[in-house]
């Protein structure tokens, strides 16, 4: 079959998602995804909606169904569904009754193997039990540490006759390549759905699709552990907050920053006291480029840090420097236009006794803090992401980045933030 672009809408509001859809069709999408998301929070009336909306595309539900297969394809095909998409890890009697529903109801049936540990084994099973589609998935989460769809999907593309489906992360740098590897449904979700421009977006995928080659784009990319620094020096400090759920934001430690300068680099740690600033000195000697210093000094109000140290941090190619304690010369630091972020400013300094450590752990700002963390900082704050996490939330925040130039969009198109997301109907109840 010719190559299909379906735009899946992960979203929860359902002006949002025929906005998006609406784009995405002038854009080339052939089918639209009502996402389990959306499903769940709209219920089948987004499915009616988007059939009534847009009667000559195909119209897929993303049920993620694993039991009750013949009940769950009837509901969705009932309200214009097309297509309809069940787990590969539901039993096979399930998937048996969802093939005999979509049958008795003029709908067919795509199986996700996400999940699915021996993929190929499944996808044979699945055609001889009357799938229509096949869909190689990996999803959101996986895609925040690094999955790819691309890893497996020849094997299952050469392994069954029906057609195979490809979704994960999917943009117009890697449509091409996802073909090219056996993929007849090329699913894109937030490469879309979060692009300012929805249609540009989709007619950039197909285009890639079409053509082979693929379309360069600097957004709807996941970064590796080599690409840390560029992923954070994409996002603010408020970006990577919302990714943590809030966790790892430094309190009372203010920036000290002339506008637009921000910070990015692995920790090395400081312990100190109110006043003695030898270990905090003898840190820059210690710290390698990229690195930033991170002092806990008892949130002191003498001075452990100032122009010179700075100046050398410069010349070492150290990234910035956080102190929950007090810093000096102030008006030079900025002028040189060094990250510092500081509790506490000061005149006066205390001498170099030589208490504490270079590298322990450490407490800043109310948030461990340990050598090797990634700190991140710019006038909204600091903020801590532990290392074995790093990767993920790096993705979850430039993720969060994304959503938020959509709703910038939205917003300037003439909406609000709270009509747009609907707060008033999102409010926790009880």
């Amino acid at each position: 079959m010719t190559p299909v672009l379906q735009v899946a809408l992960d979203l929860v509001h359902s002006e949002r998602a025929l906005a998006i859809a609406s784009e995405a069709v002038r854009g080339g999408a052939d089918w639209i995804e009502a996402g389990t998301p959306l499903i769940k929070s709209e219920g089948m009336e987004v499915v009616r909606s988007l059939k009534r909306a847009f009667p000559d595309r195909t119209i897929v539900a993303d049920m993620k169904t694993i039991d009750v297969g013949g009940m769950e394809v009837e509901i969705a095909a009932k309200s214009g569904a097309e297509v309809v998409i069940i787990l590969g890890l539901s039993s096979d009697p399930t998937i048996t009754e969802a093939v005999k529903s979509a049958r008795q109801y003029g709908a067919k049936v795509m199986v996700d193997l996400f999940n699915v540990p021996d993929k190929v084994a499944r996808a044979k099973q699945l055609e001889i039990m009357g799938a229509d589609y096949i869909c190689v998935h990996v999803g959101v989460d996986e895609q925040m540490v690094g999955g790819s769809p691309l890893s497996e999907l020849t094997a299952i593309a050469d392994a069954v006759s029906i057609p195979v489906a490809a979704a994960g992360g999917i943009n117009s740098e890697t449509a091409a390549e996802v073909v090219s590897a056996g993929a007849a449904i090329v699913i894109v979700g937030g490469a879309v759905s979060k692009a300012r421009d929805a249609a540009e977006a989709a007619a950039s995928v197909r285009n890639a699709m079409e053509t082979g080659e693929k379309v360069a784009t600097e957004r709807f990319k996941k970064f590796s552990e080599e690409e840390l620094v560029v992923a954070f020096e994409k996002v603010s400090s408020p970006n990577v907050a919302d990714a943590q759920h809030r966790k790892g934001a430094m309190k009372g430690i203010t920036p000290r920053i002339p506008s637009g300068v921000r910070m990015v680099g692995r920790a090395l740690t400081v312990q100190t006291v109110n006043g003695d600033w030898a270990k905090s000195v003898e840190a820059v000697e210690r710290a390698n480029e990229g690195e930033v210093i991170v002092i806990d000094a008892c949130s002191g109000r003498t001075a452990v840090w100032g122009e010179l140290a700075s100046w050398s941090c410069v010349t070492k190619g150290v990234k910035g420097v956080v102190i929950d304690g007090a810093v000096r010369d102030i008006d030079s630091i900025k002028e040189m236009g060094f990250p510092c972020f500081s509790r506490h400013v000061a005149s006066d300094a205390g001498e170099p006794k030589g208490y504490g450590g270079i590298g322990e752990e450490i407490i800043c700002g109310g948030v461990r803090v340990r050598t090797g963390d990634w700190i991140i900082g710019d006038e909204s704050g600091v903020i801590v992401v532990p290392q074995e996490n790093a990767v993920e939330i790096a993705n979850r925040a430039v993720d969060v980045m994304e959503r938020e130039e959509r709703l910038r969009e939205e917003i300037k198109r003439g909406g609000t933030l709270s009509g747009i997301l609907r707060l008033e109907k999102w409010e926790k109840i009880g």
